[in-house]
C-alpha cells in the first residue's frame, strides 16, 4: 500500500511518521518547506513527546514526483487546501483522499479534484521543534467516514482506519463522521481563538472564569447550529474543554502558534464555518461572529506590521 501525506507540518508529520513504521506501507510526504523535506530525507522524521519514533519515508516539495497512491491524507492548514490538492490530485486518480484538517469546507474542495473522499477528524496535536523533528503534545483518536457527496467506499474507510490503528494511531471507521467532525469544530472554534487573542495556553485560559464562561457560550452556539443541521455530536464539546485542560494544560493551540509566528490562521474554517452554516440554517451566532471579526483584525494588524517599511 502507498500513502501520501499532503502537508507534513505538525499534524501531517504525526500521520506520516506513524504510517512509515509499518513494513507494508510505503509513505510519501508532500510539503513546501524545503528545510523540513531535506531534513526528513537526510535523517528521517523524528517524533518525541507523546510518541517516540524515528521513521524513514520519502519527502518532496515537487508534486510531480509523487507516484500513484492508494490513499492520500490531507493535513495542510485549511487555507492551503485548494493549492495542495490541485498540485497533488494526479497521484490519487485511482485512490481515496482523506482530510484530517480543522474546520469545515475542506472535503468540498478536495471533492472538486478527487473522485473518492473520506471525511476525517483527528485530535492529536503537536508542534515542529525544528526541521525533521516534531513534538507530539497530545494523543487522541481519529474518526473517518465517507464524504457523502463524493464518498469513498466503506471498505476503503475501514482499510484506512485499520492501517492507522496498526501504526499506533487509534482510528475509528464510521458510516457518518459528521458528528465527530462537528464536535471538534465546536471545540476548536470555542478555544483556539481565545488562546490566540490572549496568548494563553489552553489550561491557562480555562483558569480564567470570564474566559471559561465565554468558551461555554461559544460552544452553545456551535451546538445549536449542529442540532439544526441534524448532526448528532459524538460527545459534549464543553466537557472536552475541561478534559483538555487536564491532559494538555500547557498546549498552545494551533491558532496561537500561527499568531505567534505571524501566519494567517484557520479562523475562516472554524468560527467562519460556524457563522456560515448558522446563517444558512437560520441560527444566530453573534459570539462566533465577534470572535471571527477580532481574529481577522489581528491578522490584518500582523500583515500591516509585516508590510511596513523598515525605519
Amino acid at each position: 500500500m502507498r500513502i501520501c501525506v499532503v502537508g507534513c507540518g505538525a499534524i501531517g508529520s504525526l500521520f506520516a511518521a506513524h504510517l512509515a513504521s509499518l513494513d507494508d506501507v510505503e509513505v510519501w510526504a508532500y510539503d513546501l518547506s524545503q528545510a523540513h523535506v531535506a531534513a526528513i530525507n537526510a535523517n528521517g522524521l523524528r517524533l518525541s513527546g507523546a510518541s517516540e519514533l524515528l521513521s524513514h519515508l520519502r519527502a518532496t516539495s515537487d508534486a510531480a514526483e509523487i507516484p500513484p497512491c492508494d490513499f492520500g491524507i490531507v493535513a495542510t492548514k485549511a487555507l492551503h487546501t485548494r493549492a495542495a490538492i490541485e498540485a497533488t490530485a494526479h497521484a490519487f486518480a485511482d485512490g481515496a483522499v482523506c482530510s484530517v484538517q480543522n474546520g469545515v469546507g475542506n472535503e468540498e474542495i478536495i471533492a472538486e479534484h478527487c473522485e473518492r473522499v473520506i471525511r476525517g477528524t483527528t485530535f492529536p496535536a503537536g508542534h515542529i521543534v525544528e526541521p525533521g523533528w516534531v513534538e507530539q503534545d497530545t494523543g487522541g483518536a481519529t474518526w473517518v467516514g465517507p464524504f457523502e457527496p463524493r464518498p469513498a467506499s466503506i471498505d476503503e474507510v475501514r482499510l484506512l482506519a485499520d492501517t492507522l490503528t496498526r501504526a499506533g494511531m487509534q482510528a475509528v471507521p464510521m458510516s457518518d463522521a459528521r458528528g465527530a467532525q462537528w464536535t471538534k469544530l465546536i471545540f476548536n472554534a470555542a478555544t483556539n481563538p481565545i488562546g490566540a487573542l490572549t496568548r494563553l495556553t489552553h489550561g491557562q485560559a480555562c483558569d480564567e472564569e470570564p474566559l471559561r464562561a465565554l468558551i461555554s457560550r461559544l460552544v452553545a452556539e456551535g451546538v445549536a447550529v449542529a442540532h439544526q443541521l441534524g448532526i448528532v455530536l459524538d460527545s459534549d464539546p464543553d466537557a472536552l474543554v475541561d478534559h483538555a485542560r487536564e491532559v494538555a494544560y500547557d498546549h498552545k493551540a494551533s491558532m496561537l502558534q500561527d499568531v505567534l509566528a505571524g501566519r494567517p490562521t484557520e479562523v475562516d474554517a472554524l468560527n467562519g464555518g460556524i457563522v456560515r452554516e448558522g446563517r444558512d440554517a437560520g441560527v444566530p451566532t453573534p459570539l462566533n461572529e465577534a470572535i471571527y471579526a477580532l481574529i481577522k483584525g489581528l491578522e490584518s494588524s500582523t500583515r500591516r506590521d509585516q508590510e511596513a517599511p523598515a525605519r
